[in-house]
């Protein structure tokens, strides 16, 4: 029989024994590959996330796809279980450090289910909760003294998270585990995270990085009459003014991105003084040909070729001519009634008046034609010393993350046809009357036998009066080389949508306004979309279009008129 002094001394050495076993465990790191996972199987394609768990904390890190975009931030997500709070940090492309905490509690409430699954080996229960009304399933395991979950958005178990699925076909898999001894003891959670934030900042920087803003005009005033001195030559970065000072251009260098980019020009406006609506567009000057729309700028609009219509009259810098291309449309716009400068003055019941009008129109397909050397402009028609002020940006956002080597090649052919704007209405140039009896007919050459060839056209009538195009529906027909292509009736009738733009419209007895009207393809406050008539394939060659638009009739010294512009785009 042992001696109560050896039994007090063997059950000290199992003791430390255990107590030893214990500490080896607990210093114990889990590193664990997760793959995604698709109705069950597991995809190569998706990202591969590792999670390296400790009793206490963990890290969770994304392996990178190789040839990343350069500005693409190295992100890394952190879990304190000791103090409940996961964190999120990030080195952006110029070094600077980012980092945002968020306690356990905002996180989503985990939902025992009493369900049981083996994974890897390990013993896992199923816990379940929402997130944006997507159903998150989750199976964490205790058996292993460390914790950590690859996704910490959807909520944090109080162990190895080992599977994550939602809405019960995509997620996170665990399928490989290594375990390392952290001998030194060192903390998975660094020192130093860098400049702490708050959440929605830090997602507003993460998304940043990845966009290219250039930026046009900055609250640039468009008006007529005031004096105008323009820079000598065409000086890059400087701004231009011509037409009385109702057109404002810049020349300037737009970066070179894949064609997977999409890009999105971002306009806002508000009126310095005058209280109309009025037409605008955003618009850029091709130099591909003998003569531009600058040339007719700097030069009188009579230094371009002109379209003879069946009238008598001559509408010059509206057509495609083997040596002139017409200025390409951005954004068609409208102003409001007045928006900013008349809030004070015109007091509706009821109702708030916004500071600016904000138009955001993405312009992908004419991508090959914004990656060069360019004038880019922006035209308000107004007779006000005041005016308006504008700002322009146009914004790349990569459709991958990694660069393409071969997305530079050209695949895409666009043509300018025509632009019936008159951009310098305020400089001689006439409104769209080309219709009275006749049809705008331009001939255009294809270079190579095209595929998948599509007309982007936009088109707004006008004629301000009850019998005017601007308040009565007229169908706009297309015809390539005499061959219907398609129609379309430009209509609005969501104008109502925008009476908190207009405190200047004109408030009628029937308790509508002037804004309100529905309009041939415009509304006060509202940029105009594009629609896209496909035209097939196009043997190269010559080829003409016509456009037929059956325009209303005068009255006394009202006329309607069509401001219509077609860019073609094709695939070789």
């Amino acid at each position: 029989m042992l001696s109560s002094k050896s039994i007090l001394l063997f059950l000290f050495l199992l003791t430390g024994a255990l107590f030893a076993n214990g500490q080896k465990e607990k210093n114990e790191l889990f590193n664990i590959k997760y793959q995604t996972v698709i109705d069950g199987n597991i995809s190569e394609k998706g990202s591969k996330i590792i999670l390296i768990a400790g009793p206490e904390q963990a890290k969770i890190y994304t392996i990178a796809e190789k040839n990343l975009l350069p500005q693409t931030p190295d992100e890394i997500e952190y879990i304190d279980f000791f103090k409940k709070v996961a964190y999120q940090s990030a080195t952006l492309h110029d070094g600077k450090q980012i980092y945002t905490e968020t306690p356990f509690s905002e996180f989503p409430v985990l939902e025992e289910t009493g369900e049981i699954e083996e994974i890897l080996g390990y013993r896992c229960k199923k816990v379940k909760t929402t997130l944006r009304s997507n159903s998150i399933e989750i199976w964490y395991t205790s058996e292993p003294d460390v914790k950590g979950t690859p996704l910490i958005s959807h909520g944090i178990a109080d162990g190895l998270v080992l599977r994550v699925i939602r809405n019960n076909n995509y997620g996170l898999i665990a399928t490989e585990i290594d375990t390392t001894e952290n001998k030194k003891k060192e903390s998975i959670l660094p020192k130093h995270l860098g400049k702490k934030t708050d959440i929605s900042n830090y997602r507003y920087l993460i998304t940043k990085s990845f966009v290219t803003t250039v930026n046009i005009f900055d609250n640039e005033q468009i008006s007529w009459e005031n004096s105008v001195e323009n820079p000598e030559g065409k000086q890059m970065d400087n701004i231009h003014r011509y037409a009385g000072g109702t057109i404002i251009l810049k020349q300037l260098e737009l970066p070179k991105v894949s064609l997977d980019y999409r890009i999105f020009a971002e306009l806002t406006q508000f009126s310095n003084g005058d209280a109309y609506d009025r037409t605008g567009t955003v618009f850029i000057i091709p130099e591909n040909k003998e003569k531009s729309f600058f040339t007719a700028l700097t030069d009188g609009v009579e230094s371009v070729p002109a379209f003879h219509a069946a009238n008598g009259k001559n509408y010059y810098a509206t057509v495609a001519t083997s040596d002139f291309s017409p200025a390409v449309e951005l954004i068609r716009f409208f102003t409001p009634f007045g928006i900013r400068h008349f809030n004070e003055q015109v007091q509706v019941h009821g109702q708030e008046w916004e500071k600016q009008a904000f138009y955001k129109q993405e312009i992908t397909e004419l991508l090959p034609l914004l990656q060069t050397k360019v004038w880019i402009g922006v035209f308000i028609g107004n007779y006000d010393k005041g005016g308006h002020k504008v700002s322009l940006d146009l914004k790349y956002f990569p459709g991958k993350r990694t660069i393409s080597e071969t997305d530079n090649k050209e695949k895409q052919w666009i043509y300018p046809l025509f632009n019936t704007l008159n951009i310098m209405e305020m400089a001689g140039q006439d409104y769209g009357t080309m219709f009275e009896n006749d049809s705008l007919c331009i001939e255009f050459e294809v270079p190579n036998n095209l595929r998948n060839v599509i007309l982007r056209y936009v088109s707004t009538g006008h004629g301000g009066w009850g019998g005017g195009d601007e308040f009565n529906q007229k169908p706009n027909e297309i015809f390539i080389d005499g061959k219907f292509a398609g129609s379309v009736i430009p209509w609005n009738c969501n104008c109502g949508s925008f009476r908190r733009y207009n405190p200047a419209s004109g408030n009628f007895w029937n308790g509508l306004t002037s804004s309100d009207y529905s309009r041939s393809g415009w509304c006060p406050g509202e940029a105009t979309n594009p629609v896209y008539i496909p035209l097939g394939n196009i043997e190269k060659g010559k080829h003409i279009v016509k456009i037929a638009i059956p325009i209303g009739a005068k009255e006394g010294n009202n006329f309607s008129h069509w401001n219509i512009s077609g860019v073609l785009i094709g695939e070789y």
